[in-house]
């Protein structure tokens, strides 16, 4: 019994040590900038500032199927996957449209010009400039799938439809955190709105 109880408080340490090394790694992760220019009850309106993106075209639009096959390639790249054997830094959050063939997205870390960026190891990683945008958010905590993606995008489109505002069909699901931490998870999604909701 002795040695049972020594083994799960080892293994309770551990957990602990891990989740607050994944709480405490956060703060020191870039991140995709914006401005909060406006707060709804169920949502806020954002503008992003401009950013170079590498993404991956997947074939498939179920987030259960594309997520691990999407961020294995792309995390494949900036651990060193590229002609220098370079490691670039993770930045958060990792995107992917919410399309019919989904788009797994990476920011690139500022410091980074596309031009100066290694060649990636595979052909199918791409880079992207995504220019300054106005979106909406809404936030939900927990893990993702694909019920709870479809549950909150169907949520900000009756939202923003209640508010009047006009929107794109371009939207994302954002996930902040790694896959070991379980506590504090956050995830949003997010839609561009048209520019008549701007002007």
């Amino acid at each position: 019994m002795k040695i049972l109880l020594t083994i799960f408080g080892v293994i309770l340490l551990i957990f602990i040590i891990v989740q607050l090394f994944a709480i405490n790694g956060q703060k020191n992760i870039e991140t995709y900038s914006y401005d909060v220019t406006k707060k709804y009850d169920a949502f806020e309106i954002r503008n992003y500032e401009a950013s170079l993106f590498t993404y991956v075209k997947l074939s498939g639009n179920k987030y259960r199927d594309e997520s691990s096959k999407g961020f294995s390639i792309l995390a494949g790249y900036i651990f060193g996957g590229n002609e220098k054997n370079e490691k670039i830094a993770m930045t958060s959050p990792v995107a992917m449209s919410l399309e019919d063939s989904m788009t797994m997205m990476f920011m690139v870390p500022k410091k980074f010009k596309k031009e100066t960026l290694p060649k990636p190891d595979q052909s199918e990683i791409k880079f992207q400039e995504e220019p300054k945008k106005t979106v909406a958010a809404i936030a939900f905590s927990g893990w993702a799938n694909d019920e709870k993606i479809e549950k909150y995008k169907q949520k900000l489109k009756s939202a923003l439809e209640a508010k009047e505002i006009p929107y794109t069909n371009r939207f994302f699901f954002l996930g902040y955190n790694p896959p070991y931490e379980i506590f504090n998870r956050k995830n949003e999604i997010i839609v561009e709105l048209k520019r008549e909701a701007i002007d």
